[in-house]
């Protein structure tokens, strides 16, 4: 489930660029700029991968707030936890060498210490709120979802791939821009493509917009989940569940379907590519015959596409 974003800068939407945008199949070919796909390639093979790494213990970079918040309250929680594993250890190791039965043979008849029960009341009791009180804010936060968001995917769980359906574009049918993102197989990966992780339709989303990802499943129970922007959004049979991200740098992201349902489980994957706007030659190729989109950040994009084929 590789989530992908393009660098490119968007131009005025005009009425004549809009009506050049929605050509015909072979008008469209014929207008693709070979220095575009030459640039898109280049973007491909330079953009920073976040998958995991070989012998890799901790997180993967935080791409989204989201992401961030989530690596501070491990951070936060680890000092915790480093400073409950001294004291306990030097208190085990203090007692195991002055309460050896050769050290000490006649134990101390000692039932109880107020002082030290106080202690191991209070500091037990107070701990635990420094825990709760950021992690509450930060789950109420994860719950929040945009109201007005610049781009609304919905992604249908299959086995054993995903569906994605960009609600604010409709093609000519005014049907949803609608494709499906099948894993590669092993033994049919191309130069430069991680193994067992790309797909052959990557989502390509904007970086630095607010997205609404609606997930819902056609058969079985699936969650998708893409580690560097600390989502994972269950797919349950019957409902739609929806999260908000917002990417915060360009890239290619690996994700995956994170619910165990059957022998291709693994083989569930959801890449993505992020970058400063929609890619001209990705909507170009994805939504020829289409009519105008419903999304301001939509136009813009096939804005662009209009004026770079009536340039050349």
């Amino acid at each position: 489930m590789p989530f992908l974003v393009g660098p490119t800068q968007p131009a005025p939407l005009g009425q004549e660029q809009v009506s050049r945008f929605s050509l015909s199949g072979a008008e469209q070919s014929k207008n693709e700029p070979n220095q575009m796909i030459v640039l898109e390639w280049l973007f491909l093979t330079i953009a920073p991968c976040d998958a995991a790494e070989p012998w890799q213990l901790g997180s993967q970079d935080a791409a989204t707030p989201m992401m961030q918040g989530i690596m501070d309250l491990h951070h936060d929680i680890f000092f915790f936890l480093i400073l409950i594993l001294v004291f306990v250890s030097r208190m085990l190791v203090r007692a195991l060498w002055h309460f050896h039965y050769q050290t000490n043979p006649i134990p101390q008849r000692i039932v109880h210490g107020t002082t030290i029960e106080i202690l191991w009341t209070i500091f037990p009791s107070i701990i635990p709120m420094f825990i709760a009180i950021p992690s509450f804010a930060l789950l109420y936060s994860m719950d929040e979802v945009v109201v007005d968001p610049a781009i609304t995917i919905k992604a249908i769980g299959h086995q054993w791939y995903w569906t994605y359906e960009y609600s604010d574009y409709n093609s000519s049918d005014e049907q949803s821009l609608t494709f499906d993102s099948y894993t590669i197989p092993e033994d049919d990966p191309e130069l430069g493509q991680s193994r067992l992780l790309e797909v052959d339709n990557r989502v390509v989303v904007p970086a630095k917009t607010n997205l609404r990802i609606i997930v819902t499943p056609a058969d079985v129970p699936h969650s998708w989940a893409v580690p560097s922007s600390g989502v994972k959004c269950d797919a349950v049979p019957g409902r739609s569940n929806q999260t908000s991200i917002s990417v915060q740098r360009e890239g290619v992201y690996y994700g995956q379907c994170s619910e165990i349902r059957g022998t291709n489980h693994a083989s569930t994957r959801a890449p993505g590519n992020i970058g400063r706007l929609l890619s001209p030659l990705w909507l170009s190729r994805t939504t020829r015959g289409a009519s105008h989109p419903r999304s301001k950040l939509l136009q813009r994009a096939a804005g662009a596409v209009g004026s770079r084929g009536a340039r050349q």
